[in-house]
């Protein structure tokens, strides 16, 4: 709005309420002020007086003017107020129905007063008349508010219930609004509204203003920034980036205008130093904020605080665009709840109240309820009473919490624990000793009463203030009971509920466990000190009661984890041990004989999870992994069953319509039915003759649809396992299948890049759909009255399908890399998808926009499956976990922590003379690399700093460096004398699947799944040359002894480069699958390919000509190594056998068969007597190359090696299984 507009405006609204139009004076009193202009200034410019102004005219104007708009209208505040009314103009027009240019005469042919009201006749009091250009001008702003406003409340509190604050709402559109201001903090002790005054800011200006989007925020629980970031970042752009990066949130807002509030700032600040100081390891906030106040943007940010940080203490400026709101109490917002609450007194009594307690609406709120409860709601008698005890709101919380009865405490204290909306069932199972619902409900009716907690839909939790306060308490009296070696709160309470969500978890490690040990810190001067005292609480407990029910030794374990301890050779014996979080930990030689640990969470057995599916009733989740093991597991993430009887990864399972049968299609090429009461298989089909891919049961569960790498498609009747059918007619291996809901059609993608629609009755193809640039890795149909056919693929994208036309209707972007799997929900209103970039999206089946990104695992998304109510989704990833998200809040809500260590890569040092020093480097699914006593076969050494698996690791030809790749797309250079990383390249921009020295020890070559191979110079760690050609992943990469690089990988072939000009001089075609690795002889005249369709080829380096196709194994081929004479060539497979080969003669002559998994690696000794082999069975063998003999098998420590586990109570049969299958050890 201008000024002439908001003349314009001025002039309507004054002869709508006064029949007049402004007066001159008027008029240029209007005029200076829009310019900033004094009064004396004013009075300079024009022939009227300043007193005449400042006594006579001025006042009555805003006098005025606040009469005609209804709200207090000020020289300061008059532009917000006129652009207010304005909006609201407009914003009614667009409400009921009424465009700009529909039924709104021009001003000539009605009376003013009587324009707008022919156009909305129903708006009380009648609106003045605004001339059109300002209704054009507001109407048009206020519609493209409207359209494109999104708005994201998190945990904002309902607000409808709102007093005063009208002067503070004011300034503060002003800012937002007029001083576009970009960052803003209200300031103020706790309780005294500014949480209140936040949201309700935020609603006014979502409904009123020109703000792109709005997001609201708690900070309570200390998010990192990080995962700030990566909540604000996609939301504020329109779910168009994810990446959680401080310059990208400035990117989108100056893109678009955003509002960002973030509530309870000073959760993040550290308490004990100078005001506005950070909290260890969230010192980054600042830098945000500094950047928000400094840099041009079109945004703004509103932070709510106790404290004011320091870098806004520095910004801020009444002209800055940087400011702050300090809110004192009100005795408006006080005097209302008092109304509210019923009590009565005089005036003078009110506001008495209302003074002694800093007119601080919490404390009012709380202290109302005590007059109520003890005068019968009279303030005079309250306040003859010494109430001056209630001055301060410490005191005031002080004096109220005491006042609670015992059980009310122990509930106060449960809810600033669970740090959430809690149940009364939930509360019920956390109390001990156990007490009635009866009880329960009264204590919490009891705490309503006394405001000390909120209620919603049947769950209770704690104001902001309160939590804090409550949660301080906890930390108080758990130190001095660890200091004074007592038990109290420490068995009554869990400090960390392990079996929690996952977000509460982190809030719970983050506001108590980490607050607990810096307080014992202080107090008692080091981290040993801590642990003796915890030590010594463990043997107290031990003495005077054993097992008694409670939560103290699993809070004692909790904090020595959290200390990080090393908890080896610990004495955990004879507890009870509820809430202990035993994932992710090593505990060797742990003592937890006789213990109980039914409310315990431990690491599972789980390998890497291909596929998840909920059962039809939702009660249970199977999954199946690459250790081709089907397993059942009950909600709350109990192991009920594991099933074996695959050989081969278990790439799909499917339940049975009624629930009693589980379908799995593993790499093995069969397909088993498995009885679930039993854990049993009672059918094995056969016919595939190569690994399948998919299984599904029909609708009605008497048929059955599976899909194969042989390029075929099988329907199978259930109760005979006879193949009805078979369905040809993909030119590549066929990933996924779904049949329609009303089983007629089946669908099915395909790695020739095509969707084959088939008709089940006949096994007619109807329809090929193409339109995908890349194999397609999933495929699923809607349900509903439209149904849809969706399709995901390597290129990245979603694709959308009208079923009777075959017509792409849309396709979804937002993935950065390939997209493994969709799902549908229930309702069939939202698709997931989950993809190799480590995300899953939510996505918006009828717009095609993305809503959300569920971020958390640390590898590929492999499977998804939506629970029957459509609440959860449960996702299966190579970081060895699945994860239970909540659809609603976009949160993860339980996570089952899976391990295994499967030996990725082997390689001997190079010893020239004799080998009585040689060692052997193994690359782990653990993140570490391990060096081996190859005469002892002990482990030597552990190197970690990668955080991912570690796939493959080379030594340079002097053995002095070590180069691993891994998961983590880096690749680290090690120094053998130190063991210390000395140097990590970035480049890659996916996981590193091989790597490998040239002769002369100057460069490296890697190959990676990001479709390159790279070249590194050894000395300054730069990246020399990108090789790209491969279409796929590049699995393995080598040097010839003259320079010749070569690599294979996914796309089926081999490449070799020139190394100087980068390209590519040959390509090898004639595997059938993927090559997964490849090896020049020592002469560098043969190179050596094994593949995944079974067979090695041996080619003329020269020529290109395959000159031996060596077939033996029975399952792909995953390594090869020449020894150094280059008689013999070595291989690994999925059959769980390595083979040696006469190169001259093609023929396998000696096959070493004790793996008991698939056998990633193999390596030569540096004199060929020795190969060492790395499998999946998480072992390293020693082999004797003459006599075929197994001489060592090495072994790394597992997570529970030699832990005792001898008579422990509260496990099934399953996890007991899973802890031995880990180490543990019944004595």
């Amino acid at each position: 709005m201008n000024l002439d507009q908001a003349l314009e405006v001025a002039n309507a609204v004054v002869s709508a309420k006064f029949g007049r139009r402004l007066s001159d004076v008027e008029t240029a009193i209007l005029k200076g002020a829009w310019n900033s202009q004094t009064y004396e200034q004013i009075a300079a410019t024009s022939s009227y007086s300043i007193s005449y102004l400042t006594r006579d005219t001025g006042p009555k104007l805003w006098k005025m003017l606040s009469q005609a708009l209804g709200e207090s209208v000020s020289k300061t505040n008059f532009q917000s107020a006129l652009a207010r009314y304005g909006r609201k103009v407009a914003a009614d027009l667009i409400t009921n129905g009424v465009t700009r240019t529909a039924t709104i005469p021009p001003p000539e042919v009605l009376p003013p007063s009587t324009v707008l009201q022919a156009a909305i006749p129903s708006v009380t009091p009648p609106i003045p008349a605004v001339t059109r250009s300002i209704v054009n001008s507001v109407a048009e702003s206020a519609t493209q508010s409207v359209a494109t406003s999104r708005c994201d409340w998190g945990e904002a509190a309902d607000v409808s219930l709102f007093y005063g604050r009208t002067e503070e709402l004011t300034v503060l559109e002003q800012w937002i609004e007029i001083d576009r201001c970009r960052l803003i903090i209200l300031l103020g002790i706790g309780g005294v509204g500014k949480t209140t005054l936040s949201i309700k800011l935020a609603q006014q200006i979502a409904r009123a203003s020109y703000f792109d989007c709005v997001i609201w925020r708690s900070l309570r629980n200390a998010p990192s920034l990080e995962s700030l970031l990566s909540d604000l970042v996609p939301f504020v752009s329109h779910q168009q980036d994810t990446e959680a990066a401080m310059e990208q949130l400035i990117y989108w807002l100056r893109n678009f205008r955003c509002l960002v509030v973030l509530d309870n700032l000073e959760t993040i600040l550290q308490a004990g130093n100078r005001a506005g100081q950070y909290r260890s390891d969230y010192e980054e906030y600042g830098e945000l904020f500094r950047t928000i106040g400094e840099t041009a943007h079109q945004s703004c940010f509103i932070l709510t605080s106790r404290e004011k940080p320091a870098e806004i203490a520095t910004l801020e400026g009444i002209e800055l665009c940087v400011r702050s709101l300090r809110l004192t109490g009100s005795l408006e917002v006080t005097q209302a709840l008092i109304r509210a609450k019923g009590l009565f007194g005089s005036d003078a009594e009110k506001q008495q109240l209302c003074q002694l307690y800093g007119c601080s609406p919490l404390a009012l709120k709380i202290v109302a309820t005590c007059i109520q409860d003890l005068f019968d709601g009279d303030i005079g008698a309250f306040l003859e009473q010494d109430a001056t005890v209630f001055s301060s709101i410490q005191v005031l919380l002080d004096q109220q919490f005491e006042r609670c009865s015992p059980l009310e405490k122990i509930v106060m204290y449960w809810l600033a624990i669970n740090r959430e909306w809690s149940s009364i069932s939930e509360l019920a199972a956390d109390i001990v000793p156990t007490v009635s619902k009866a009880e329960l409900l009264e204590a919490l009716e009891s705490l309503s009463w006394r405001s000390l907690i909120e209620k919603q839909s049947g769950k209770y939790t704690q104001q902001a203030v309160l939590m804090e306060y409550v949660s301080n308490h906890i930390i108080q009296q758990v130190c001095h009971e660890i200091v004074a070696q007592e038990i109290s709160i420490l068995n009554s309470h869990a400090l960390l509920k392990a079996q929690g969500r996952e977000y509460a978890k982190d809030a719970q490690i983050n506001q108590i466990l980490k607050p607990i040990l810096n307080h014992l810190l202080t107090a008692l001067n080091s981290s040993a000190r801590i642990e003796k005292q915890l030590a010594q609480l463990l043997l107290k407990l031990q003495m005077t009661s054993p097992l008694e029910p409670g939560y103290a030794g699993g809070n004692l374990f909790n904090l020595l984890r959290q200390l990080q301890v090393d908890l080896t050779s610990y004495d955990f014996s004879q507890l009870a041990l509820w809430q202990a979080d035993l994932r992710d930990i090593d505990l060797h030689n742990v003592n937890f004989a006789h213990s109980d640990l039914s409310k315990t969470v431990f690491t599972e057995t789980l390998a890497i999870p291909l596929t998840v599916q909920f059962s039809p009733d939702g009660k249970f989740l199977a999954t199946g992994d690459v250790d081709s093991e089907l397993r059942l597991w009950l909600a709350n993430g109990k192991n009920l069953l594991t099933c074996k009887g695959h050989t081969g990864w278990i790439w799909s399972i499917a339940f049975s319509p009624d629930g009693n049968s589980l379908a799995s299609a593993s790499e093995d090429q069969t397909i088993k039915l498995w009885d679930l009461r039993t854990g049993q298989f009672y059918q094995t089909l056969q016919g595939h003759t190569r690994p399948v891919w998919s299984v599904k049961f029909s609708p009605d569960g008497q048929m059955l649809a599976s899909s194969s790498e042989d390029q075929t498609l099988k329907l199978w009747d259930v109760y005979t396992g006879s193949c009805l059918r078979t369905l040809e007619g993909h030119t590549a291996w066929v990933r996924s299948i779904a049949f329609s809901a009303d089983g007629k059609f089946l669908a099915s993608g395909s790695d020739d890049r095509t969707l084959k629609l088939w008709d089940v009755q006949t096994g007619d193809c109807l329809k090929t759909l193409q339109g995908h640039t890349q194999q397609i890795w999933s495929v699923a149909f809607s349900g509903g009255s439209q149904p849809l056919l969706a399709s995901s693929s390597s290129d990245h994208t979603i694709k959308l399908w009208e079923i009777d036309t075959g017509d792409c209707l849309k396709t979804l972007q937002g993935h950065t890399n390939w997209v493994r799997t969709i799902a549908f929900s229930p309702d069939h209103q939202t698709l997931a998808s989950g993809s190799e970039d480590q995300t899953i999206k939510l996505w918006n089946v009828q717009t095609g926009q993305c809503w959300q990104t569920l971020r958390g695992h640390k590898n590929w998304v492999r499977s998804m499956a939506f629970s029957p109510d459509g609440k959860m989704l449960a996702s299966g990833s190579g970081d060895h976990t699945v994860k239970l998200w909540d659809i609603n809040t976009g949160r993860c809500s339980q996570t089952l922590q899976g391990y295994t260590n499967r030996v990725w890569s082997v390689a001997f040092s190079p010893v020239p003379s004799d080998e009585t020093e040689a060692i052997i480097a193994s690359g782990h699914d653990d993140h570490t690399i391990r060096f081996w006593d190859i005469h002892t076969g002990e482990c030597q050494h552990t190197l970690r700093g990668h955080t991912n698996a570690v796939c493959t690791v080379a030594f340079s030809p002097d053995g002095k460096i070590l180069a691993s790749g891994g998961s983590d797309q880096t690749i680290k250079f090690w120094d053998i004398r130190t063991m210390q990383c000395r140097r990590t390249l970035y480049g890659h921009s996916s996981r590193v699947w091989a790597i490998a020295f040239s002769l002369d020890g100057k460069t490296l070559a890697s190959a990676s799944d990001d479709h390159t191979v790279k070249l590194w110079d050894i000395n300054t760690g730069q990246c020399r040359h990108t090789f790209q050609g491969h279409s796929s992943w590049v699995c393995s990469v080598a040097f010839s002894p003259e320079g010749i690089i070569a690599s294979s990988g996914h796309d089926q072939t081999v490449k070799l480069w020139n190394g100087i000009t980068g390209e590519c001089a040959h390509t090898f075609i004639g595997h059938t699958n993927w090559v997964w690795s490849i090896a020049f002889s020592p002469d560098g005249k043969l190179l050596a390919s094994g593949s995944g369709d079974h067979t090695i080829k041996l080619w003329d380096v020269m020529t290109g000509n395959c000159l031996q196709t060596l077939s033996g194994h029975t399952s792909r081929i995953w390594s090869v190594a020449f020894s150094r004479d280059g008689k013999t060539l070595a291989s690994g497979s999925s059959d769980q056998t390595v083979k040696l080969w006469d190169v001259h003669t093609g023929a396998c002559y000696c096959t070493f068969h004790e793996h008991t998994n698939l056998v990633w690696s193999i390596a030569f000794s540096h004199n060929g007597k020795l190969l060492a082999s790395g499998s999946q069975d998480e072992t390293i063998k020693l082999w004797d190359v003459n006599t075929g003999k197994c001489l060592k098998t090495l072994t790394a420590d597992r997570p529970y090696e030699r832990m005792n586990i001898t008579s422990v109570r509260g496990l099934t049969e399953a996890q007991l299984f899973s802890l031995r299958a880990l180490g543990a050890i019944d004595y």
